[in-house]
């Protein structure tokens, strides 16, 4: 069986650190690169706690690239970093999986139109855990039969981005199921209590240590409200969401954005 060709950036991170444990206990995948600022040749095995697997960590990105010819691989950086990997990935025709959040409406259409011109796969997901994949799923139903939606989400302090991914894909999702603008009437004491604005959501970015990632939909309608909550208690619960999309993007030559677009839902 061959087997697919994974390269991690950022492989020195919790995340990436989690996927070489994950990627190393798959048949059909093989570890053959990471790159990453820290940690510099390393044995990426010996780096998160498991014996030694022969990859090397690097930091030059475009010379990995080009020596490794690896069939996928998965970013998860930040949103500076991935900015100047993105032209290096494309540049090598590399299938992509790419966690990194904090691109811009307008950076992922114009990624969107490179790969397709270029005829090369790329899946962008703000949150690979398949429950918050499904917690997004509820919400966007749900706001079609209750008024109000207001959004809050939990992340550690290391996290740069505010709000996370996730929070505004899913109000992204809200508000294209209700297709309806809310005028906000309440008048802040605080600027910026009533949290950041998108359509028809209000968002609450929370950051403190003991979050890896959580987020509650807090649905208002008449005399009810319902809640829609999920907990990442560990970076485990993204492994398998990830390890999908690795799978998908290795005989994929499509663009899509977030794991929803994969699953079967």
């Amino acid at each position: 069986m061959k087997k697919i060709r994974v390269m991690i950036t950022g492989v020195a991170g919790k995340m990436g650190q989690e996927l070489v444990r994950a990627i190393t206990q798959q048949k059909d995948m093989l570890l053959v690169a990471g790159c990453d600022i820290s940690q510099v040749g390393k044995d990426a095995g010996e780096m998160c706690g498991i014996d030694a697997i022969g990859v090397i960590i690097e930091m030059d990105l475009g010379v990995t690239l080009r020596e490794v010819r690896p069939d996928v691989v998965c970013d998860f950086t930040f949103g500076e970093a991935l900015r100047k990997n993105l032209p290096l990935y494309l540049e090598n025709r590399v299938n992509m999986v790419i966690g990194t959040t904090g691109l811009t409406p307008e950076e992922l259409k114009n990624l969107e139109d490179e790969c397709k011109q270029r005829e090369i796969g790329c899946l962008v997901a703000p949150n690979f855990a398949i429950g918050a994949v499904l917690m997004m799923q509820f919400a966007q139903k749900t706001s079609q039969y209750m008024e109000r939606a207001e959004i809050i989400e939990f992340h550690h302090p290391q996290k740069k981005d505010a709000p996370s991914g996730t929070a505004i894909k899913t109000a992204e999702g809200i508000n294209e199921a209700k297709d309806q603008t809310y005028e906000e009437k309440s008048y802040e004491l605080l600027p910026g209590s009533r949290g950041g604005h998108l359509g028809s959501v209000n968002i609450h970015s929370v950051r403190l240590s003991g979050f890896v990632a959580s987020q509650e939909v807090i649905f208002g309608g008449e005399g009810q409200t319902l809640t829609i909550r999920h907990d990442s208690l560990s970076r485990v619960s993204f492994m398998p969401g990830i390890l999908l999309a690795i799978r998908k993007m290795a005989k994929s030559k499509q663009f899509y954005y977030g794991l929803d677009k994969i699953m079967k839902l």
